[in-house]
């Protein structure tokens, strides 16, 4: 009990610092998806069986102006021997004038449905803020009535939901996002966002090399209820229990579109991902984006730093690993 209420007090620290550098619209992407189930599915928290605290930078396509930046911070906290999951998240993300910043608490419940197979089933809730700032708009840009003229936001509510089965060597999930308050959006003069529901389906599975290597394939695909459909193929070897090397493939699938934006492939990017058991607590990652769509060329890459500290060490030798 006692660590949990220090990894909730390390969120309040952290959450006014979180609030002030914001982002918007769409959810974010992250590459490195796969150390952090809390961002694609909140009937993951507490899967670990230790609690776990998480924070992670996102500067997508470098150095272009407006250019997405996301910041967020989450804990991930195990109960009653696993079988309960606490967590805790805060989001900010910007792109341009716009910004939003969501506060969510996640529980989740485990199923045992084998020996070594739990199906778990998760929800989280919380508020969203969404705010654009007008002064940041061209100055030239003189008489356009939707336009603010300073900073305005709004406030929705938020809701998500998801199961996720695992087993020491396979896992699987399925989560909705942004069930509730489009509406709230809907109903102001000026449309800040959108906050369409987002289906995230992931399916991972971890393969023994040898003693001192394991390779560990995996998915992630999303639709955000406009535009395409993302996937992502991944595939990461871990050495000697410390150190993940490997890469990931995005790519855009004509599912939910009739047609890709004029100028985009259907590629999009390839992920370079480097992941170091730095201490038996200490997690440190890095992930470099390198575009292959219409941003190909113009060194606008990405890149994505990620600290993971559990409060508890990490027990490199148990029987389950939960490298998931």
């Amino acid at each position: 009990m006692k660590n949990i209420f220090r990894v909730f007090g390390f969120l309040v620290i952290l959450l006014p610092a979180g609030l002030n550098s914001s982002m918007a619209q769409q959810l974010p992407q992250f590459s490195q998806y796969m150390f952090n189930g809390l961002h694609v599915n909140p009937a993951y928290a507490g899967y670990k069986g230790e609690h776990y605290v998480q924070s992670t930078y996102r500067s997508q396509w470098g150095s272009l102006p407006g250019a997405p930046t996301t910041f967020t911070v989450t804990a991930d906290l195990s109960a009653n021997e696993g079988l309960m999951g606490f967590g805790a998240s805060i989001m900010a993300d910007e792109v341009g004038p716009t910004k939003t910043n969501t506060a969510l608490l996640t529980y989740a419940y485990r199923i045992q449905t084998g020996n070594e197979s739990f199906l778990g089933i998760g929800v989280s809730g919380g508020v969203s803020e969404y705010a654009i700032d007008g002064s940041m708009f061209d100055p030239n840009d003189f008489g356009d009535g939707e336009l603010p003229e300073g900073r305005i936001n709004v406030f929705t509510p938020n809701l998500n939901t998801g199961i996720f089965f695992h087993s020491p060597k396979f896992y699987a999930g399925f989560s909705a996002y942004n069930l509730i308050g489009k509406k709230k959006l809907e109903e102001e003069a000026v449309a800040l966002a959108y906050h369409n529901v987002h289906y995230y389906l992931t399916a991972g599975a971890l393969f023994p090399i040898s003693d001192q290597v394991q390779f560990k394939p995996s998915f992630l695909m999303r639709n955000g209820g406009s535009g395409p459909t993302n996937l992502d193929l991944n595939g990461m070897f871990l050495f000697m229990d410390r150190v993940w090397a490997g890469a990931s493939y995005r790519t855009n699938l004509k599912v939910g579109a009739t047609d890709l934006p004029p100028g985009l492939s259907s590629k999009n990017a390839v992920a370079f991902i480097l992941e170091l058991f730095a201490t038996e607590k200490l997690r440190l990652g890095y992930a470099y984006d390198v575009q292959t769509n219409a941003f190909n060329g113009l060194r606008n890459n990405s890149h994505e730093m990620s600290l993971g500290y559990y409060i508890s060490p990490r027990k490199v030798n148990m029987k389950n690993p939960r490298w998931f």
